[in-house]
Order: C-alpha cells, then sequence, then structure tokens
C-alpha cells in the first residue's frame, strides 16, 4: 500500500513523468560491451546514454562535490533530450560520516545548482547503509539534512525494513523527503521490495541480489567498486513493473534506476524496463477540474 501525500492527489501526469536509466555513466569495464571499444572523436558517454534514456542517476559525486562547470557541460550533453532529467547521489560525508559543516554543504549545492536551476534535477538521493535504522537520533539526523539540503527535492535509500513503520513514513512525508523503493540481497531486517510514495517524487532503485559485503555499515560498499553482475529475468522486472505503475499513478515524476552496472547489464534491464513502461508513458493522463 501506497503512503500518498495529500497534495499531490491531484496531477496531470505528462507522458515524460516515468524516466528509467543506470546509475552512472563512467564505468570503464563498458568499454567494447556498452560504448564502442575505439571511441570516435566526439564521443561522450552521458550523451549516448541521453539519446536513449531520460534519465541517468549521477554517482560520480558520492565522494567529493561537482564542480559548477562539470555540470555545465552535462547539460551541454544532454539539450537534444528535452525530457531529459538526472538525479544525484548526496555525498557520503553527509550520509555515513555526518559532517554538515556549512563550508561542505555550500560546496557540493553549488555543484548541483547548474542542474537544479535548468529544472533538469528531479531529486538528490540520500543513501543510508542497513545500521541507519529507525530511531529517535536517527530521525533527527534525517531532519537535519532535509534543512541542510532544503533547495532540492529529497529522496532516501533505506536498507533497513525498520523504516517502514508508520511513524517513520510520517516523518518522511512531514519533512517531504522521498521514500526510495529498492530491490537489495535478502537479510535480518533488510527492507523489502515495496511501493510507498511520501511526496510527489517516486523513485525505484533496482540494485541486484549479489553485493558482497551489502549490509556492510561504513565505509566502501560493493555497489561502488565491484561491479553488479546481476541479470534481471524477465519474470522479476514484470513483477516491479506492478509496483511502479503503482508509485506512478500517483506521483508527479518518477525514477526508476538500475544499479547492476556489471557486463552493462543495467543498461540493458532499463531497457527492458523502458519497453515494458513505454505504453503507460505514452498516455496522458486526464484529471478532472
Amino acid at each position: 500500500m501506497a503512503i500518498v501525500n495529500r497534495a499531490v492527489n491531484k496531477i496531470v501526469k505528462p507522458s515524460f513523468n516515468l524516466r528509467t536509466g543506470p546509475a552512472g555513466w563512467l564505468h570503464p569495464h563498458w568499454s567494447g560491451v556498452i560504448y564502442p571499444k575505439t571511441a570516435p572523436k566526439g564521443f561522450h558517454p552521458l550523451e549516448f546514454l541521453a539519446s536513449r534514456f531520460d534519465t541517468v542517476e549521477i554517482n560520480t559525486n558520492a565522494h567529493q562535490p561537482l564542480r559548477p562547470e562539470l555540470s555545465y557541460m552535462w547539460l551541454d550533453k544532454i539539450r537534444r533530450n528535452p525530457n531529459f532529467s538526472f538525479t544525484a547521489r548526496l555525498a557520503k560525508q553527509f550520509t555515513h560520516e555526518r559532517q554538515l559543516e556549512p563550508q561542505a554543504v555550500t560546496s557540493f549545492s553549488d555543484g548541483l545548482r547548474p542542474l537544479h536551476r535548468a529544472g533538469k534535477l528531479g531529486c538528490l538521493l540520500m543513501q543510508f547503509p542497513w545500521a541507519f535504522r529507525y530511531t529517535a537520533e536517527n530521525r533527527e539526523f534525517l531532519i537535519e539534512l532535509r534543512r541542510a539540503f532544503s533547495e532540492f527535492p529529497l529522496v532516501a535509500e533505506f536498507r533497513h525494513s525498520s523504516w517502514m513503520l508508520d511513524e517513520a513514513l510520517g516523518t518522511l512525508i512531514d519533512y517531504r523527503i522521498g521514500f526510495v523503493n529498492i530491490d537489495q540481497p535478502e537479510g535480518m531486517k533488510a527492507m523489502p521490495p515495496t511501493s510507498f510514495l511520501t511526496t510527489s517524487v517516486g523513485y525505484v532503485r533496482l540494485n541486484g541480489k549479489q553485493h558482497r559485503n551489502w549490509f556492510q555499515d561504513f565505509g566502501a560498499q560493493a555497489g561502488d567498486q565491484t561491479p553488479v553482475d546481476y541479470m534481471y529475468t524477465p519474470e522479476e522486472l514484470a513483477e516491479w513493473k506492478h509496483r511502479i505503475d503503482h508509485v506512478a499513478k500517483f506521483a508527479a515524476s518518477t525514477y526508476v534506476i538500475f544499479n547492476n552496472d556489471g557486463g552493462g547489464r543495467s543498461v540493458v534491464n532499463a531497457l527492458q524496463m523502458q519497453a515494458m513502461l513505454k505504453p503507460q508513458q505514452e498516455i496522458a493522463i486526464p484529471v478532472a477540474a
């Protein structure tokens, strides 16, 4: 059952409100698999993906802030796709190390601001480790993050199932933080597949099921450095399509991100899911006045 913000109970759904794409594009192991082994002159991987998808999750800023000039360059690379919109991950220094020094927050925000002002940043993703459970202390820290990055639409990826509690979901609704519906390996108190919506932004993130050290609390995670060699089957994609349909029915915009980058599997699965969702994407749903 989705939790729906009362503020978004009447929306006009444009045909491009449902976007599917991979997490990241600077994957060296995609050379010769997704990208040409010998790239032609002027080739840029982001421009290549933007000709096939309407979104890509920025993950190059997970460890350091972006330079504003880099964001301006990316805007140029996606200009041929007017429906394109980025999502971006918040750096681990904020979510894991809990460093909220004003200068660090300002520097990180400055790098993303060109995308946000251009209307090309759908949301900022806060990704938390399994150890980040719903407690009074963690609730307050989440609210601190919301205030620190108040200018951006925020969504949160939780790996611990305690964030499914009614009071946890109520906090997300109250502070306008979107719920990221994830697929992850099974584990004790692990977040199961969901179809929740707590703001006007819907988010689904499919991480595969074979992450080593997936429930490691701090430090590098397998998804950051080790390719995720998990291919979703058509049956698994169909199960997630039902959840995505449920979220997209009420969301003003929905992002479906594949994080199984090994061997370019995220691109293959994203193309498959995009084809499955295409009929819905092409139909505008009118709302009575």
